[in-house]
């Protein structure tokens, strides 16, 4: 009978914090969520970057409350493929990057490994303007000195790593409450219907039948489900000291599932939030065409009646883009180990990413003007368009595969979800690759 995995796992990814957070023997429901909460958290933060917030105000002034179905349908695909992915860390102790590595050739496992760190650096892309953006609206600076200022979260970021991994994922959840009480303000300020708004919740037909509409829409799922997330989850939430019995992998599973799907509901609030209040202040007022981080930050305020509204906008897009920050870091970390064994020091490893995400904003800002900054946030959306059934379709196999998984295999009706899943994200991301480059 042949082995499930070519090799055991020798060394983990992450290796300095993992098993190193305790999980009580026992204990009530509530005492056992709070052990296991943190990565859901850490993994939410990708699903509210700067990269959504584009399509979301793109959907939300061109078409209204419509493409809050979209983001709703495009929460629950990723509440299901990040529940795989965790499951595939708890059950087979090893993180996707790694299964990845083991399971196909040396020369697929780099081929996954490059276009998986052309993901990162795209995503870090977003973080990057995104911050700079933020900077730039907050204190007048620069763009370009905003770009150069995001080098130094390198340092802050390794500093708060050294003090462990809990003190990261309190950062994480603190900039993530930064980011929701904005946002609840903004909500409360442009005082949205809520009928029109729960209307907006059920998918309608019109988004197909408009080709601008579906555009948009395939954006911003393209935009919402991460593929260096599944990565990350499958190895953060190993942080947690659980003994490796089916009765304690059970127990892993089951608060670990909570703790994501309770997160990834904060990022459907944000990502809904942001749509609701572009809809809210620009659809309405005749204002359709604002598509722009900046155009929405400098209407917000006349558009609302609030002076703190625009202000409250652009903090929370600098604590997005500094949580995004965080967990790219760690994310880059893990496919590195774990597709190619190597292991950098975790200084060389951020710079090397921060300077690749750095260097084409920098130089497309300097030669071509700050008007090519929502240019570069629509590209890195494509780039990781293009990543992402990459990394489903090998989770999808892994998690259905009974000899990996043993009694922790999908159950059949979540093995057929999870591939009607995949297909329909590899279409919808096929049709937008084919509108951007081809006008098809």
């Amino acid at each position: 009978m042949s082995k499930p995995w070519r090799s055991e796992v020798k060394t983990h990814s992450l290796s300095e914090v993992y098993a190193s957070i305790p999980i009580p023997k026992g204990g009530s429901f509530w005492k056992n969520l709070r052990a296991f909460m943190g990565p859901g958290f850490m993994v939410a933060v990708g699903y509210m970057d700067p990269g959504n917030w584009a399509t979301d105000l793109a959907g939300g002034a061109q078409f209204g409350y419509t493409l809050l179905s979209v983001i709703l349908i495009s929460s629950l695909f990723a509440i299901l493929l990040q529940h795989l992915a965790l499951k595939l860390g708890v059950a087979s102790g090893r993180d996707l990057a790694q299964a990845c590595g083991d399971a196909f050739s040396r020369p697929v496992a780099i081929f996954l490994w490059v276009i998986c760190e052309l993901a990162i650096v795209a995503c870090d892309l977003a973080e990057v303007i995104g911050s700079a953006l933020a900077l730039n609206l907050l204190f007048g600076i620069p763009i370009l000195g905003g770009i150069v200022i995001t080098i130094l979260d390198v340092f802050l970021i390794l500093y708060f790593q050294n003090r462990g991994f809990r003190v990261l994922e309190s950062i994480v959840l603190a900039l993530l409450g930064v980011i929701s009480a904005c946002f609840i303000y903004e909500i409360f300020i442009a005082q949205p219907e809520i009928g029109p708004v729960l209307q907006g919740l059920i998918p309608s037909a019109g988004i197909f039948q408009d080709s601008n509409q579906l555009y948009v829409a395939i954006g911003i799922l393209g935009a919402t489900v991460m593929p260096h997330n599944l990565y990350l989850h499958s190895s953060i939430v190993q942080t947690r000291a659980f003994a490796h019995t089916d009765e304690e992998r059970t127990k892993a599973i089951k608060f670990a599932t909570w703790d994501s799907t309770l997160s990834l509901s904060i990022a459907f609030f944000v990502n809904a939030a942001i749509l609701i209040l572009a809809a809210a202040a620009f659809h309405w007022s005749g204002q359709q065409h604002v598509a722009d981080i900046r155009d929405a930050y400098e209407l917000l305020n006349p558009a609302l009646g609030s002076r703190w509204a625009a202000i409250l906008f652009a903090i929370a897009l600098l604590a997005s883009g500094q949580n995004a920050t965080l967990t790219g870091t760690l994310a880059g970390q893990i496919v590195m180990e774990g597709f190619l064994d190597w292991r950098l020091k975790p200084w060389i490893r951020r710079l090397i990413t921060r300077m690749l995400a750095i260097l084409p904003a920098f130089f497309i800002t300097w030669v071509w003007g700050e008007s090519k900054i929502g240019d570069l946030l629509i590209f890195s959306q494509v780039v990781l368009s293009m990543q992402l059934s990459f990394a489903v379709i090998p989770l999808v196999l892994f998690t259905s595969d009974v000899k990996k998984m043993g009694k922790f295999v999908n159950a059949p009706w979540l093995t057929v979800s999870a591939w009607i899943i995949s297909a329909i994200i590899l279409s919808l991301n096929l049709y937008l690759l084919a509108q951007i480059f081809f006008g098809a």
